[in-house]
């Protein structure tokens, strides 16, 4: 599979980070497998490792923010995708919360604000069929996507 991954790897994938809060505990991902599924109804989806500590409090939460990250945000793309501990996670980071009590993002391009309609498993990762219950627009500013193992923006 690492000709999978490396045909994968030169094709340029936007750059988002799912947040959720359940009783208190916020979290948040950086996942490079959002997709747009539909306008009427509108659908998103993306995949979340099972082993990944958003992976079972998304499914608690049922809702999640989805903020798609700017020119600029290379550092919180990182930040997120390390799989920082809980306590220190916000730590410095600016956000504001949603409807549906997830963090979102300061400074992205924009965010959704959704509701977890379906799971699929698929193979190591969980695929989230997801509701977009509020769209908002951020900064008009480059989108930040992951290309040829580094980021970069269009």
């Amino acid at each position: 599979m690492d000709d999978l991954r490396g045909i994968f790897g030169r094709f340029p994938t936007g750059v988002a980070v799912v947040t959720v809060e359940v009783g208190g505990q916020a979290l948040g991902l950086t996942v490079g497998s959002l997709v747009r599924l539909s306008l009427e109804p509108p659908l998103v989806g993306f995949a979340v490792s099972r082993h990944a500590a958003l992976h079972e409090l998304l499914r608690e939460a049922g809702s999640c923010g989805v903020s798609l990250l700017a020119e600029g945000q290379e550092t919180l793309a990182e930040h997120f995708a390390r799989g920082v501990p809980p306590i220190a996670m916000w730590h410095g980071v600016a956000t504001e919360t949603g409807t549906t009590g997830a963090p979102l993002l300061a400074g992205s391009l924009g965010w959704l604000e959704c509701s977890v309609h379906r799971e699929v498993a698929a193979g190591t990762h969980t695929f989230f069929l997801c509701g977009v219950n509020l769209a908002r627009h951020g900064l008009d500013a480059r989108a930040l996507v992951r290309v040829r193992g580094t980021h970069a923006s269009v």
